[in-house]
C-alpha cells in the first residue's frame, strides 16, 4: 500500500469512528419509547458496524479480504442512511444534528461505494489480462 493510501485509509478510519460516536450520542438523546428503542437499536448496529468493518478492512490480509470488508461497509453505510432518513421523516427526534449526520453518512457511503467499484474494476482487469 502506498503512503497516500495509508493516509487516506487512516483519515476514513477516524472519520467512521467519529461518526459511530455521534450515532451513539444521537441515540442517547432519543425519547424513551418503543419506536425509539427499535429504530435506535438498528441505527446503532449499522452505524457502529460501519466503523468496525472499515477498521477491519484496513487490516485485511489480502485484496479479496479488503474487497469483502468494503462490501460490508457499503451495506452498513446504506442501512445507516436509511435509518437516519426514517428518524428524520418520522420526527422521532428533534435533534438538529440529524441533518449533519445524514450528510456525513451519505458522504461516507459515496466514498465507500466508489472504492468498491474501483476495486471491482481492478479485479476484473486482473482476470482479463
Amino acid at each position: 500500500m502506498s503512503n497516500s493510501k495509508n493516509i487516506n485509509s487512516e483519515v476514513l478510519r477516524q472519520r467512521t469512528k467519529l461518526f459511530a460516536i455521534e450515532i451513539v450520542r444521537l441515540i442517547s438523546s432519543f425519547p424513551k419509547n418503543t419506536a425509539s428503542f427499535v429504530v435506535g437499536n438498528q441505527l446503532c448496529k449499522s452505524g457502529t458496524s460501519l466503523a468496525a468493518n472499515y477498521r477491519a478492512a484496513t487490516r485485511a490480509r489480502s485484496d479479496a479480504e479488503f474487497y469483502s470488508k468494503i462490501c460490508i461497509c457499503v451495506e452498513e453505510a446504506d442501512e445507516t442512511v436509511f435509518w437516519l432518513e426514517i428518524i428524520d421523516e418520522t420526527g422521532l427526534t428533534q435533534n438538529i444534528d440529524i441533518e449533519i449526520l445524514k450528510n456525513e453518512a451519505t458522504e461516507i457511503l459515496s466514498i465507500l461505494a466508489s472504492t468498491k467499484k474501483t476495486l471491482k474494476l481492478k479485479q476484473q482487469s486482473k482476470i482479463n489480462h
